[in-house]
Order: structure tokens, then sequence, then C-alpha cells
């Protein structure tokens, strides 16, 4: 899912709010933590674009051809996405 730009600006601004209101984190610099963190959302968020594009090919380079939205082609996207995930392993 494409996230817009005010979107990832949001999710991050709220994710700061929320460290610092719970007192889970300290932030002196509230506009370079946002930055930072606006960064770590849409580099997330583009990630998980690329991934979406390769289990899609995958689907699509079945031989008898899977309709999208169809519960056979929900199986295949799950396994294939689980299956491209364990290959990335852990992101820092």
């Amino acid at each position: 899912m494409k996230l817009t730009e005010a979107r990832v600006l949001y999710l991050a601004r709220e994710s700061l709010a929320k460290l610092r209101d719970e007192g889970l984190a300290e932030i002196a610099n509230f506009p370079l933590a946002l930055r930072q963190a606006r960064e770590i959302v849409a580099q997330f968020n583009e990630q998980g674009d690329e991934l979406d594009a390769i289990v899609r090919r995958k689907i699509n380079s079945i031989k008898r051809g899977v309709v999208e939205g169809s519960n056979e082609w929900t199986i295949l996207y799950k396994r294939y996405r689980d299956e491209e995930m364990r290959k990335k392993g852990p992101q820092r």
C-alpha cells in the first residue's frame, strides 16, 4: 500500500508523540526526531511496496493463471510474502 507523504508524516508525528506522552522516550529535539522518524516510516513503506511487487510477479508467473481476489490468490500471496520476508531476515 502506497502511503502519501502527508500520511507518512502523520504516522511519524503520532508515534513520537505517543512515545513522549507515555514516558517511553525523552525527545530533546522533536523536529530532528520527526525527520528521522519520517525517513524510517517512508523506508518501511517502500520495502513493503517492493515486497508486494515481488509477490505479485511470482503469482502472475503461475501458468494456470490465478485470479486476483480469489481464495487461491490470497493463500498464495500470504505464502509467498512470508517466504520473501524470511529470505530478507530481520531489518534494522
